[in-house]
């Protein structure tokens, strides 16, 4: 899989920032992507700082470009910009503060062209690092929502299932109508959970999956009643609708999703049950505990969560992540 994004990525070479420019997981990453050629890099940090530690790591980070927000040139026009993006919400010196903070001052280098993706969160939250995004890239056009997926892989057993999408496991508690003031609803549950699921899809032709989405539940084609079976099955409905070019069907169990058997059994005549190999969730209890299930006990390497809807490939990582998983997110970011 990474040897394809990595033939992607040398051909359009792109520039990567890491908000936490002193953190040995980051500066291991960043010389191994340096070394390589794969990309250009930005690390947020004192420059001292971030010298120093690369310095006790052993880590040749000579090609890459340090920051320092305390000390930046541009930093009065990169203000005056994010005040006119806030648009009255924060003033100039909250602005300022905030951009002092290296996951705001580097999704504002995103924003102003500086660089084309950024990877954070190996000591920033997930929170912290999507407030950013949300409020300064934005999502892109025609999105109503940032969601999540992660890209699952393993090197053996079934090929059908060797490398996989889920979604949405990271961001979205759940799914609820928009209601405007009027009490009108502006955008439904469902509407929301058929666009994580159009963006999984895109998301995984990226990794050469070519995407047959299963929308799942506890009940396969009407077998159960309540919980979140309706929102399922107008979820597909709405998909079905906005993209025929798609495959997907549900609402399906699991079983049904990836079993040829049960799945033709229990949901005869689709092109997806039985043969699965994108799937969403309905909400992030799901999600999430599916997703470790795969890891921990199914033998699946997970990289993710990668962020979808954004109007800029903008990734966050687990705090728990090692410099392996930092160098290979980066090369997912960079692809994106």
């Amino acid at each position: 899989m990474f040897d394809k994004l990595i033939e992607k990525v040398k051909a359009q070479p792109k520039t990567i920032v890491f908000t936490e420019g002193t953190d040995a997981r980051i500066l291991s990453a960043a010389s191994r992507l340096l070394e390589e050629k794969l990309m250009g890099v930005i690390l947020v940090g004192g420059k001292e700082a971030v010298k120093t530690a690369a310095e006790q790591g052993h880590f040749n980070i000579a090609g890459a470009e340090i920051i320092d927000p305390a000390n930046y040139e541009g930093m009065d026009a990169m203000v005056d910009t994010m005040v006119q993006l806030r648009k009255g919400k924060m003033s100039p010196e909250e602005c300022r503060a905030n951009l002092l903070k290296g996951n705001y001052f580097g999704t504002m280098l995103v924003k102003m062209g500086k660089a084309d993706c950024l990877l954070g969160g190996a000591t920033y939250s997930t929170a912290d690092t999507i407030r950013p995004a949300l409020q300064l890239v934005k999502t892109k056009p025609g999105a109503h929502l940032v969601s999540s997926c992660f890209i699952l892989n393993r090197d053996f057993g079934d090929e059908n299932l060797r490398t996989i999408c889920m979604a949405d496991c990271a961001v979205n508690i759940d799914y609820q109508d928009n209601v405007d003031k009027d009490g009108n609803v502006t955008f439904t549950a469902a509407q929301k959970l058929a666009e994580v699921a159009i963006e999984a899809a895109a998301c995984a032709k990226t990794f050469d999956i070519d995407p047959k989405i299963a929308v799942l539940s506890f009940s396969t084609k009407g077998s159960g009643k309540g919980g979140t079976v309706a929102l399922s099955q107008e979820a597909t409905r709405v998909v079905k609708e906005l993209r025929p070019d798609l495959a997907i069907d549900g609402e399906m169990q699991f079983d049904a999703a990836v079993s040829p058997t049960v799945g033709q059994l229990k949901f005869p005549g689709s092109p997806v049950a039985g043969y699965a190999n994108t799937f969403i969730f309905p909400m992030i209890e799901a999600g999430n505990i599916g997703y470790k299930i795969a890891q921990r006990l199914g033998g699946y390497a997970a990289y993710g969560p990668i962020l979808l809807g954004l109007n800029a490939p903008i990734n966050d990582l687990s705090r728990g992540c090692d410099a392996d998983e930092v160098y290979k997110m980066a090369i997912i970011t960079a692809a994106l």
